[in-house]
């Protein structure tokens, strides 16, 4: 059964399935492809899946980051996911309400970094800046639950199309 998020959209007076809120290693055919059984959902030891609109399975970092473990690919019993893709398309971008960019000493989002593609430098006369370095960023979302400003937003570098980080 074919689903049409754009009727689905029009119908509930809101936007439709969001594409960059899909499970790691998906693309545009997620929606065709995926069969809403859930596995993946029980599946995910960091619970950063949700049951979203329409029963498809999306991402929230709310709490926590992906780890990238592929628990979810393992689970599924479709052809949903495609591991020789990038999990994820978005990056991670510091937004102007960042603490240390406002002088107050916080690293919170380097501290939850595991490939340290954030980094903070020294600044003379200022707390350590941060900056993203893009090809280290794997897009996981660890940074943006621990930020307590949620002063990160998660974006495709290539368009700048910001994604939507909260629950």
């Amino acid at each position: 059964m074919t689903v049409s998020t754009s009727r689905r959209a029009l119908l509930r007076g809101g936007a439709p399935l969001a594409v960059d809120r899909q499970p790691p290693w998906t693309d545009s055919t997620f929606i065709d492809t995926c069969i809403r059984c859930g596995d993946c959902i029980d599946a995910c030891p960091e619970s950063i899946l949700v049951k979203g609109d329409g029963g498809f399975p999306q991402v929230t970092f709310a709490s926590d980051g992906c780890t990238l473990c592929g628990e979810c690919v393992s689970a599924c019993p479709e052809p949903v996911f495609d591991l020789n893709r990038e999990a994820f398309e978005w990056r991670a971008r510091i937004e102007s309400t960042c603490l240390a960019l406002n002088n107050i000493q916080c690293q919170s989002c380097q501290d939850s970094c595991e490939t340290d593609a954030i980094r903070f430098r020294p600044t003379l006369g200022r707390v350590p800046q941060p900056e993203v370095a893009i090809d280290d960023c794997t897009g996981c979302g660890a940074c943006t639950s621990v930020c307590p400003q949620d002063a990160i937003a998660l974006e495709k570098p290539d368009d700048g199309t910001q994604q939507q980080t909260s629950p």
